[in-house]
């Protein structure tokens, strides 16, 4: 049944920043039944079966049930986002707006993460900035005996950099999926302290097992330390999903810096096949549930 759960971070966006915060979205509560909690969930399989067409159209008929389930409807409006669809998207941003302004704010929240993360460019020049933005490194799977794979060495060089480019920033490491009971961060952090950087400029985020996790969670630490903002630091092909989530996940990303293997093919901007996984991605980080 649908039990949502409220984010905690304060909508904040301007024409001239591209800064997102989502904060206290209760969510109007559905008029919950087993045919529209059966809709819900088939729209959600559609959509990470990679099929919109299919979930926008359980969701059209779930609405058509219950104009006032605020997560349909913000469902709604980002798959017709990105499916182009500018009708459905405005007719559903539009009862959305009438039933939970919070909601609604935070929809075009997510939709804004989105462009921005598509919008990114990967970079492997680090970004100039101060103790207010947080270096966030996203981890990758470790060797069977713990030690980092090849592409995560890539981009612990990348976040070497950085950190040096900003020696006062701190450094948050993320990621769990432990090998010979060693975490991805743990690997990390062995990886910066064996490179030069000081261990207390170090945060272990050592639950997360996915990007949206790595995501909600850095958050969660950056702004218990006061941080404002970060810089990404992952793969050039992965650099543009991280960067929508930071977003969502109340996060204002002002660096996407990134190793160097596999620059060239990820400069061109996304297919749209490639920019659904950032659709995706940007859904489960808004904390939408995914079933119910």
């Amino acid at each position: 049944m649908h039990n949502r759960r409220g984010l905690q971070y304060l909508v904040a966006i301007t024409a001239a920043a591209t800064s997102i915060s989502l904060a206290g979205l209760t969510g109007t509560p559905a008029q919950a039944s087993p045919e529209t909690d059966a809709l819900y969930n088939s729209a959600q399989r559609h959509f990470t079966d990679g099929d919109e067409v299919a979930g926008r159209a359980a969701l059209q008929d779930l609405i058509g049930r219950d104009p006032t389930d605020a997560e349909a409807l913000s469902l709604q409006a980002i798959w017709s986002h990105y499916a182009g669809d500018v009708p459905a998207l405005h007719d559903a941003m539009g009862r959305l707006r009438a039933i939970d302004g919070g909601m609604a704010a935070g929809t075009d929240g997510v939709l804004h993460a989105v462009g921005a993360g598509i919008a990114t460019l990967p970079n492997p020049i680090p970004a100039l900035v101060g103790p207010q933005t947080g270096i966030v490194v996203f981890g990758f799977g470790l060797l069977p005996d713990g030690a980092p794979r090849p592409e995560l060495v890539d981009r612990l060089q990348a976040a070497w950099l950085q950190a040096m480019a900003s020696p006062f920033s701190p450094i948050v490491v993320s990621g769990n999926n432990p090998s010979n009971g060693i975490t991805e961060a743990e690997a990390m952090r062995n990886w910066l302290v064996g490179h030069g950087i000081p261990a207390n400029r170090i945060q272990v985020e050592n639950r997360a097992g996915s990007t949206v996790q790595n995501a909600l969670f850095s958050a969660d630490i950056l702004h218990g330390m006061g941080a404002t903002s970060a810089v990404a630091v992952t793969s050039p092909n992965h650099i543009r999903r991280a960067v929508a989530d930071l977003y969502v996940a109340g996060i204002p990303v002002v660096g996407a810096t990134t190793s160097l293997n596999q620059l060239v093919s990820q400069l061109p901007p996304p297919s749209k096949q490639a920019q659904y996984s950032i659709y995706l991605d940007a859904t489960r980080t808004f904390q939408l549930s995914t079933s119910r």
